[in-house]
């Protein structure tokens, strides 16, 4: 992934929840049978758009941020995902969009008016998201598992296999074999709950809906691979 260092800490937070969330989603499903929810419902999806509500709390329970958002997906290794943080007193801002076109990561912070792009194996090698690539077996990435059911769902439990992962822990709730949540928890104790609606599976996606061209007036960091 790209190095986030210089995006303020609300930001990155939320690009972290689609680092773990899109590639997943993005990626060729595991060679075996499905044996959970999840397998399922990676194993003939094609694409994926849905709006979702955001909530990030901390260690300690407490809201830190809010937003919405529009998730499409494209598989294999296409995505775009969209985020507005909702304008409560000064925690508001422009929002981030996050592309992957097949071969780059764009990620666009409108605050900062800047882009930052690396090829999608340089970006993403060390990390979850390499699946984007439609070539890695979900199941040697990540540990899925059953969850239990509550609160009206039915939950698998992701954890990844490499230690330098973004996140410790993933929750994927189910409805009727419709995904309906994710609970991500963070290196930092932070808890993103994400719950979507309008979902809109096998779809026809545009092309124009999963490429980027950083807007006039950006600055660019990276190099894109043509």
């Amino acid at each position: 992934m790209a190095r986030l260092a210089h995006l303020p800490r609300k930001a990155r937070a939320r690009l972290v929840a689609a680092a773990w969330l899109l590639p997943a989603l993005a990626a060729g499903g595991a060679a075996q049978a499905p044996t959970t929810p999840l397998d399922s419902y990676l194993d003939d999806l094609r694409t994926l758009r849905a709006r979702f509500l955001q909530i990030l709390v901390d260690a300690h329970g407490r809201e830190i941020d809010r937003a919405t958002g529009t998730l499409i997906v494209a598989r294999p290794g296409k995505f775009s995902w969209e985020i507005h943080p909702q304008r409560t007193g000064s925690g508001g801002g422009a929002g981030q969009l996050m592309v992957c076109d097949g071969t780059n990561l764009w990620f666009l912070d409108r605050d900062l008016e800047q882009v930052t792009v690396k090829p999608v194996d340089a970006a993403l090698s060390a990390t979850p998201a390499m699946l984007l690539s439609g070539v890695a077996d979900l199941h040697k990435s990540f540990s899925i598992t059953p969850a239990g059911k509550r609160a009206g769902l039915e939950w698998v439990l992701v954890e990844p296999r490499a230690a330098e992962a973004d996140f410790r822990s993933a929750l994927f709730g189910f409805a009727h074999q419709d995904l309906k949540r994710m609970i991500l928890e963070d290196k930092l104790g932070q808890t993103a709950t994400i719950s979507f609606e309008k979902i809109e599976r096998n779809a026809p996606v545009a092309p124009a809906e999963v490429s980027f061209t950083p807007p006039a007036g950006t600055d660019v960091i990276g190099t894109p691979r043509k």
